[in-house]
């Protein structure tokens, strides 16, 4: 078998305690040749849009007229994946041990975060982005009181890469009567580690990355930034509020303040690496509302970004998709080297 001198310290295999599975990181690969899709750009839009269902004034699909707001704006989704309207599963069905199946009962919501069309968290001045995320605090307060809702699942579809349907700034809520699988997941890692080692695996994962630090991208007195050791996108960077919060309920103003002000820093330093708006999903992990005591639980916010270089598009395939496990084209620490170095300062706030 021929030596690959160059691979070494890049060609390994980590395991992700979180999700208990094995990310292979293949990074003398990166500069394999490439003719396939290539993303970035962006489109140049107006401030306001007259077609857009999310601009002040403008009326949505189902008659609703939208108010002129000038801040935070929360409404119903018009086309909810879950609601109060979803039909009622004959009882029969219930009782199946196997193919069961239950009304899709819930609550979706969309909140726009700025009434300008053209503009996104990491350009807006930063206390609107501290508006932005005390209005996700007041969000899941409000659906942990609600009946039926045991979890809430913020999200942030940014990007035409990523398929989002509107441009306007804005992100959804799907509040559900189940947990989502990834944090099911999670809590089973945790409870795994607590029985096994006496100790909390997230505060174990942050005194790793704090105690090598290579991956750190930012921090403050409130929150850290860092791509996780185990990640397996390109630029998958995650953000914990450094108290130990089970949900975003908990968290007092100065800490909504602190992880408002990471979260745009690591909006901003993706920008400068693509050089125009860098799509991902954002999703918030957080524990459910209700139903147990979850103490143990660190919430923390996930960037997805589906770039494995800038304007070089990751496609998950054959080992993701097929097989379940991810290979990874780069390294954390390189990418986090570059969300570092660039010049932050340069970044211009919309006026």
């Amino acid at each position: 078998m021929p030596d690959h001198p160059s691979a070494l310290g890049r060609w390994e295999q980590r395991w992700h305690p979180l999700r208990r599975e094995w990310v292979v990181y293949c990074a003398h690969r990166n500069t394999r040749p490439w003719s396939g899709e290539r993303g970035g750009g962006g489109k140049t839009s107006p401030a306001y849009d007259a077609k857009c269902y999310l601009c002040p004034r403008n009326t949505r699909a189902q008659g609703h007229v939208n108010p002129d707001y000038r801040d935070v704006f929360v409404f119903d989704n018009d086309y909810p994946v879950v609601g109060a309207e979803a039909p009622e599963i004959p009882g029969a069905w219930n009782a199946r041990p196997l193919y069961r199946r239950e009304r899709a009962a819930g609550l979706a919501r969309v909140v726009c975060f700025d009434p300008r069309h053209n503009v996104t968290l990491s350009e807006m001045k930063l206390a609107g982005v501290v508006r932005v995320m005390d209005a996700w605090r007041s969000q899941v307060r409000e659906l942990a009181a609600a009946p039926g809702i045991s979890f809430a699942l913020i999200f942030e579809n940014k990007g035409e890469m990523v398929g989002v349907s509107s441009p306007h700034p804005h992100c959804q809520i799907y509040a559900t009567g189940f947990t989502f699988k990834h944090i099911e997941m999670e809590l089973e890692a945790v409870a795994e580690h607590r029985r096994e080692r006496a100790g909390n695996l997230f505060a174990a994962i942050l005194e790793e990355e704090r105690r090598d630090g290579t991956r750190i991208v930012a921090e403050n007195e409130h929150a850290i930034a860092f791509l996780p050791f185990f990640a397996r996108w390109s630029y998958e960077t995650w953000i914990f509020p450094k108290k130990r919060r089970a949900t975003l309920a908990e968290l007092d103003d100065q800490e909504v303040a602190g992880l408002a002000a990471l979260y745009q820093e690591v909006t901003r330093r993706l920008d400068l690496v693509e050089g125009s708006s860098f799509p991902y999903v954002m999703s918030l992990y957080q524990a459910p509302l209700k139903g147990g005591a979850y103490g143990d639980y660190h919430l923390h916010f996930v960037f997805l970004p589906p770039l494995r270089s800038p304007g070089l598009k990751k496609f998950p395939a054959g080992p993701e998709i097929g097989g379940g496990n991810f290979m990874s084209d780069t390294l954390p620490e390189d990418k986090a080297r570059e969300l570092r170095s660039v010049d932050l300062p340069s970044f211009k706030e919309a006026p």
